[in-house]
């Protein structure tokens, strides 16, 4: 049995087919199914019992909720995402926001076979772990920037210490070495909270090969540069971003935002020589997630951090049968370089896509 009695949405709960459930207050539930939002016939039979399964939500957690403290973040005894906000703060009374996560995770092979990726961009994603690239997944809400930091996570090696920071445990690696940590908000008298940032810091003491980083969303993306510029390369993180040069564009305020008075100059010098890869996706019309820009960034050149793209969508067919595919640019990509000395354990597709003798297994 449950630990919290979810009432009129148990069936909701139990069907592994939902990415999102949506109370939009007692007598409104959506869901999302295959990118699509459907209004159900599910409803509570009054508020209150709305809200008792709220508080059950709050306690589970530790944590308590009212119309003077009217919003939560939790994870769900499922795994499952929990937001809730309540009135005054929302004026369609009560509303509870589930994201569902699979049970499984999602492997490179069911991201192709979606149409999310090409196995060519796949393997040189593959291949940049396995070298120690450090990688930036952008995208806006909804776009699966977790699930593909999942794909990416689980090329990692077994032999290497892996630490997760997340502010709702969504990650699901496989290796034996692998520590999660997760943020805590703190109590109502503001005190005990643990904030990504403090993860973070308290993660470089913890003899780390990689870091990840679900998101960055405020001064933790310093902190997370300068572990990639000090040591810990191959770490990851994600970023909300309508595109490529949004996602360094917000980086940067999200370094502003540690308190630290640093130049312009010198919060793009830490981008530029932090990081190696960007990857971008998209959501598009119909619900599809699919990766729509791979680069790898190359520097920074007077007062831009500087790119270049190694995989963009390319339109392929005839009229209505024209379709795109992400496919690679004529552009040879700088992180073969890096690949040479790991070469014994690249995939061995990448040389399809990317023909180069010096990476050929000894």
């Amino acid at each position: 049995m449950s630990a919290i009695d979810y009432g009129p949405l148990v069936p909701l709960m139990d069907d592994a087919s939902l990415t999102e459930i949506m109370v939009n207050g007692h007598e409104e539930v959506w869901i999302e199914r295959g990118g699509q939002l459907e209004l159900t016939p599910i409803t509570f039979p009054n508020e209150a019992a709305l809200l008792a399964m709220i508080d059950q939500i709050a306690a589970f957690v530790g944590r308590r909720i009212s119309s003077t403290e009217a919003m939560l973040d939790a994870r769900l005894p499922d795994g499952s995402r929990v937001n809730v906000i309540l009135p005054p703060l929302s004026l369609s009374g009560p509303v509870v926001t589930v994201r569902r996560f699979a049970k499984d995770a999602l492997t490179a092979e069911d991201l192709v076979r979606a149409g999310s990726s090409t196995p060519g961009a796949l393997d040189f994603l593959h291949a940049c772990v396995v070298a120690k690239r450090n990688i930036l997944v952008s995208g806006r809400t909804g776009a699966g920037k977790t699930t593909l930091l999942n794909v990416l996570s689980g090329w990692i090696p077994v032999t290497e210490r892996i630490i997760t920071i997340e502010d709702s445990a969504e990650l699901q690696l496989r290796q034996p070495h692998w520590i999660r940590l997760e943020t805590r908000p703190p109590d109502m008298m503001g005190r005990h909270g643990a904030a990504a940032r403090d993860l973070v810091r308290n993660s470089l003491r913890m003899r780390p090969d990689r870091i990840v980083v679900g998101e960055v969303r405020g001064g933790e993306a310093l902190d997370m540069l300068q572990a990639m510029n000090t040591g810990h390369e191959g770490s990851m993180s994600t970023v909300h971003a309508n595109s490529p040069r949004d996602a360094l564009q917000r980086l940067e305020t999200l370094v502003l935002m540690s308190g630290l008075e640093l130049p312009q100059r010198a919060v793009r010098d830490q981008i530029g020589t932090a990081l190696h890869v960007l990857i971008h996706l998209e959501r598009t019309d119909v619900g599809q997630r699919r990766i729509a820009q791979i680069s790898e960034i190359v520097g920074r050149e007077g007062e831009v951090v500087t790119t270049q793209d190694v995989f963009t969508l390319v339109e392929r067919g005839e009229n209505s049968h024209r379709e795109q595919r992400l496919l690679p640019t004529k552009i040879r990509p700088r992180a073969l370089d890096s690949m040479v000395a790991v070469r014994a354990s690249l995939p061995p597709g990448l040389m399809r896509v990317f023909p180069d003798p010096r990476l050929a297994a000894a």
